[in-house]
């Protein structure tokens, strides 16, 4: 084939390479761009406040009249949860399966940009034509039904976004689909975008036939309450505990926030079945005897666990722990949240219940370990690897599972967010790098809280802040009111008279100072009062509060 016919093909992340979340991947094909995912990611520690991270779409924004497409893998936060957002700004069709969709048009229900959003259902089975570039899908078994890899059909071969994926052997209904695999991977494969998550694990991942088996077994034979907690997108996870309920003639009720919507979806659309005289309402719970009843827990990571914290110290509206409950926690850890959980787990334990965690089978994860990183790679053959979905360790192991493969260390790039790989002729290299980072969500707001506003919260947090509130005559220039000194997270007040009542005495020195001099530039004020506050409070208590001073000109 000539050379001019064959394309110029970039591939990048936007989110989701050198992190867990915010999942957003982008290709290119000559000038068309194509936009895999658009996750969240839960805040690190030092985001004070923060209540989610989206991925920096600048560059999308900047091309938008390039964009041909977002295509979403699976309904999973860290893969759709962004889209209400980056759809604000960018006006692109929106391609997935009928679940994850289900789940993305709630997601955006209520957005004014809603109605201007097409969206197109996909299956395994879908070929799409758009421009010049073929797209086709390929069932995965995830955690949550529905889930797909895509691959964009180029004349150097295909692009393959494995999604996230495991070989569950057992798994007869929702299997990741090797025939297909195998068959792209005979075609040629240029470059597989590869699921990283799990390339520390050895072995396999656990089948889901062994869990079910496990959380069957804990509710048969417990003699009191069991207490399931699940994410609410792990489908598979609430319907292996709806059949045990099922199976030991107990009655089964739901403890949920917002999540009731997915179980609404999945229930409507066919892919969660709850029988209608098995589930019983909160206030009905004391009407059943404890040795019949499931209570099954739902909701994001967060959600779960502090609606556990207020089972087990008696807060919560309806439900509370006590002695012969047995708890089943069913869900994997979020990055970071290990301390929080150890000590929701001991909150647990204090109210006498017997907590399952890490001892059974209770749950696994929806990622493929070693074994199943090394047979997607051999199905696929491909030219080269760019692992994703992973921090920078888990990239690292993908590339040593590859190179196990027969895969040249030189052909897996261990890219960073932004970082772009050109294909062209067959062959790959760096190509520069688009600028990429985080938007910070905060209530209503996004992306209007940067590092300066973050630095000062973990500021007010460490040392609190001191705040110097004076009034100063127009006229005359003299010092009408205070200074009056208020602490919020320093000292308190009442054991620190001396230590205050001296910072009041520095102010009015430099207040007097200025009035006799007629240096009366507030900002210069202002500064000359911080610099004198900190060093003497840092002496006196080898703190630095943030020093606020307030000067009204009356």
């Amino acid at each position: 084939m000539s050379t001019e016919m064959v394309e110029k093909v970039k591939v990048f992340s936007l989110g989701g390479i050198g992190e867990i979340g915010k999942n957003m991947y982008v290709v290119e094909i000559d000038q068309y761009i194509y936009v895999i995912d658009t996750g969240v990611m839960i805040p690190e520690d030092g985001m004070l406040g923060i209540d989610m991270v989206i991925p920096d779409i600048s560059y999308l924004v900047e091309n938008k009249d390039r964009i041909q497409g977002i295509f979403l893998t699976h309904g999973h936060e860290e893969q759709i949860g962004g889209l209400p957002y980056i759809l604000r700004k960018i006006k692109a069709p929106v391609y997935g399966t009928k679940l994850t969709l289900a789940l993305a048009q709630e997601l955006i229900k209520g957005e004014v940009l809603s109605e201007q959003v097409t969206f197109h259902e996909v299956t395994g089975d879908t070929i799409l034509q758009l421009n010049n570039t073929k797209i086709s899908f390929f069932r995965t078994n995830h955690s949550i039904p529905d889930s797909v890899g895509i691959c964009f059909h180029t004349t150097q071969g295909a692009i393959v976004h494995t999604g996230d994926f495991k070989f569950d052997q057992s798994q007869l209904a929702n299997n990741t689909d090797m025939g297909k695999i195998a068959k792209i991977g005979n075609q040629g494969v240029l470059c597989v975008l590869s699921d990283s998550t799990n390339a520390e694990k050895p072995g396999y991942t656990i089948s889901e036939s062994l869990v079910k088996q496990e959380i069957a077994d804990v509710i048969y034979h417990s003699k009191g309450r069991v207490f399931a907690a699940c994410l609410a997108t792990n489908l598979s996870r609430i319907q292996q505990i709806v059949q045990a309920t099922i199976d030991s003639k107990r009655k089964l009720v739901i403890v949920s926030q917002s999540s009731n919507k997915i179980l609404e979806l999945a229930t409507k659309l066919g892919y969660l079945e709850i029988p209608e005289n098995l589930e019983i309402s909160l206030s009905d719970m004391g009407k059943t005897d404890n040795e019949r009843l499931v209570v099954l827990t739902i909701g994001t990571h967060s959600q779960l666990m502090n609606t556990l914290l207020k089972m087990a110290k008696g807060t919560h509206k309806h439900v509370q722990i006590k002695e012969s409950d047995v708890v089943m926690i069913a869900a994997s850890l979020a990055p970071g949240t290990e301390i929080n959980v150890s000590k929701v787990i001991d909150k647990l334990y204090r109210a006498g219940a017997f907590v399952i965690y890490g001892q059974k089978k209770i749950h696994v994860s929806g990622h493929g370990c070693q074994e199943e990183l090394k047979l997607m790679l051999n199905l696929l053959k491909p030219k080269f690897v760019v692992p994703i979905q992973g921090e920078y360790k888990m990239q690292i192991a993908l590339s040593k599972v590859a190179q196990s493969v027969g895969i040249d260390k030189k052909a897996v790039f261990l890219l960073d967010k932004g970082e772009c790989i050109e294909f062209y002729g067959g062959e790959a290299k760096y190509a520069g790098k688009v600028y990429a980072g985080n938007v910070l969500i905060d209530g209503l707001g996004v992306g209007d809280i940067g590092n300066i506003v973050l630095r000062d919260r973990r500021l007010l947090s460490k040392d609190g802040i001191l705040i110097v509130v004076v009034s100063i005559g127009r006229g005359k220039k003299t010092i009408i009111a205070g200074p009056e000194i208020i602490s919020r997270g320093f000292v308190y007040v009442r054991e620190s008279e001396e230590l205050l009542e001296k910072a009041n005495s520095i102010v009015i020195d430099i207040l007097d100072k200025a009035v006799k001099e007629q240096m009366m530039d507030w900002s210069s004020l202002k500064l000359k009062i911080r610099e004198s506050l900190n060093q003497h409070l840092y002496e006196k208590t080898k703190r630095r509060p943030m020093i606020l001073p307030i000067i009204m000109e009356v």
